[in-house]
């Protein structure tokens, strides 16, 4: 049993993780974060870095949660398909997604990994909104 949260460095996947704690904590079960580089590297501002990455262990290690941290590159893929990549590849019983208001311009054009996830989705998946995002 593992369940799987996909993580960016903000309120929402500080939401995400928070939720994926808790969720494993009644599942007694572990947690893998996912978080996606891409061609832009370090420089998207959804690539958490080092720092971020250490604050998490650290939380997650304070929590008593085992943990593991998964930083797939997708090369020309999309951030979904790697995060339902990894929840395919560790068997995940639940997925945990932090969803961002979008314009419907931007819905439209550039779609939603959030979306993706939620339909492209093998387990159950739990979304969550930060109310700031």
């Amino acid at each position: 049993m593992t369940v799987v949260v996909g993580y960016v460095p903000d309120a929402t996947g500080y939401l995400a993780v928070t939720e994926a704690i808790r969720e494993a904590r009644w599942r007694e079960t572990d947690v893998v974060i996912v978080n996606v580089v891409d061609a832009a590297g370090y420089t998207r501002p959804t690539a958490a870095d080092e720092i971020d990455l250490d604050a998490l262990t650290a939380r997650l290690e304070s929590e008593g949660v085992p943990h593991s941290i998964s930083r797939p590159d997708v090369g020309s893929g999309t951030a979904s398909d790697a995060v339902l990549g990894v929840a395919q590849e560790v068997a995940a019983d639940l997925l945990v997604v932090g969803m961002h208001r979008r314009s419907p311009v931007g819905k439209a054009l550039l779609g939603s990994n959030a979306q993706r996830i939620l339909l492209g989705a093998d387990c159950p998946v739990l979304a969550v909104r930060a109310a700031d995002t």
